[in-house]
């Protein structure tokens, strides 16, 4: 059985899952969805709205009339991939409007491929979908076109990604997010429980909760009561707790206020999982000064012990950043020994790469990619001796998986409540599978383990 590898990237969505037999004569678009959760739900929403219209959604380019590719922006890496993607769907299929985090940068996106049809920046759904009335128009069937009550998922039935802000009001330098998708805009608490109501009813067993900085939910229309509900980040999550569906927290920075969600975690009788992404990016007072963190002063490893002592079995996982301007082995190595320490149980790291646009380009003392991959490898080797030592306590225990895959072998892949989709490891069951299906929920026994991943018996 394969074992779940480290990733350069621990930020990517899960591959669009598009699904669907179009009627005779159905106008059909191609979606092609680069980066992170949130550019999938903002791929989510578009091709809901298409199919209100009418259009059927293609999953090659050949069946497609037209092509959007939702791109992502975030590193220099994550920008070729998506002018890549681009330059195959115009080779593939020649009408192509692109959108996303890179859409932010027309002229760079046309110096490289001026034959796309349109270019629009994120979340500017409605510029998206008047391009996309240009290049097809539409055709609907009201008799036939029947939308579902949850809209368009590009996920599995059984989870589905709830985005409830946008937007960011951090200034960190090797960032440009915020210059590409704004200031923090949080959602109304009842539209977002609203949208996980119906997510729920339709079928969902887990929602993965995300923005930009869920930690700040609420600041921005200052914690507004709207029908009854608070835009607060601890209310909303006892609210959605509420909703019988699994909850499990992204992107949450390490506030004060935070230590008010570990006491719902830790109670077993809700559904908010023990399980918080917090991107810490590094551990060095002066590396995080440098980036112009937020809660760069704050004593980080005591806020986890005090979450580990209201909750024993929370499970934390994080990204860091290595080689980040400046960074001096002495600094690096103050990240290892914190990351002795921490014994975080789940951690993602990326290479720094200078961003168009992000003042960290301008910093000093830029270090060679050598000495990048070096250290790179040495957090890897690091974090995945701690991640072996943690799953490795794990046998013997039982525990509730999520089940993702059952493959015509009878091996089905699943989830713990520690492992979200994609960016964590799996556990897997080799037999007795017959009489369980994708999205169910059972419990099993860990028998074996590896340096990311388990293998269960069903109890």
């Amino acid at each position: 059985m394969s074992q779940n590898p480290p990733n350069l990237r621990p930020d990517l969505a899960p591959s669009a899952r598009i699904s669907e037999t179009p009627r005779a004569g159905q106008p059909k678009v191609g979606m092609v969805s680069l980066g992170c959760p949130k550019a999938l739900v903002d791929s989510e929403r578009i091709l809901t709205r298409l199919r209100a219209e009418g259009y059927a959604i293609s999953p090659d380019y050949t069946g497609a009339e037209a092509v959007i590719v939702n791109t992502c922006g975030f590193l220099d890496s994550a920008k070729a991939e998506s002018l890549d993607a681009i330059g195959e769907a115009l080779a593939k299929n020649g009408k192509v409007i692109v959108t996303g985090c890179l859409g932010a940068e027309e002229d760079y996106i046309r110096g490289t491929h001026p034959s796309v049809l349109a270019v629009t920046g994120p979340h500017q759904y409605e510029q998206v979908l008047d391009a996309v009335h240009s290049a097809v128009p539409p055709s609907p069937d009201p008799f036939v076109d029947l939308l579902p009550a949850s809209g368009v998922s590009l996920t599995p039935r059984h989870y589905s990604y709830l985005k409830i802000s946008e937007g960011c009001n951090h200034k960190c330098k090797f960032c440009i997010i915020p210059d590409m998708r704004g200031r923090l805009q949080s959602r109304p608490a009842h539209a977002v429980l609203r949208e996980a109501e119906k997510l729920v009813d339709a079928g969902v067993r887990e929602l993965l909760v995300i923005s930009q900085d869920t930690s700040a939910y609420g600041v921005d229309i200052k914690h507004k009561v709207e029908r009854d509900h608070r835009a607060h980040i601890t209310d909303l999550t006892r609210d959605l707790g509420s909703l019988g569906a699994w909850v499990r927290l992204h992107y949450v920075y390490p506030y004060p206020h935070v230590r008010d969600l570990i006491p719902l975690m830790a109670d077993h009788s809700n559904n908010i999982l023990p399980y918080m992404d917090i991107p810490f990016q590094h551990s060095h007072p002066d590396v995080l000064k440098r980036m112009a963190r937020p809660a760069k002063s704050s004593n980080t490893l005591a806020e986890i012990a005090a979450w580990r002592e209201a909750c024993p079995d929370i499970t934390l996982r994080s990204t860091f950043i290595v080689g980040y301007p400046g960074e001096t082995e002495a600094e690096f190595q103050h990240l290892l020994d914190w990351l002795d320490e921490a014994q975080l149980d789940r951690v993602g790291c990326f290479q720094y790469e200078n961003v168009d646009g992000a003042r960290s380009n301008t910093l000093p003392d830029h270090v060679d990619d050598e000495i990048k991959q070096d250290r790179w490898n040495r957090f890897m080797e690091k974090s995945q001796a701690i991640s072996e030592a943690k799953l490795a306590a794990k046998i013997g225990t039982r525990m509730d998986v999520i089940v993702d895959d059952i493959d015509a072998d009878g091996i089905a892949t699943c989830r713990t409540k520690a492992d979200a989709p994609e960016i964590d490891g799996n556990l897997f069951i080799d037999e007795g599978t017959d009489a369980i299906a994708v999205g169910d929920i059972v419990n099993v026994e860990v028998d074996e383990a590896s340096e990311y991943d388990l293998w269960g018996v069903i109890n």
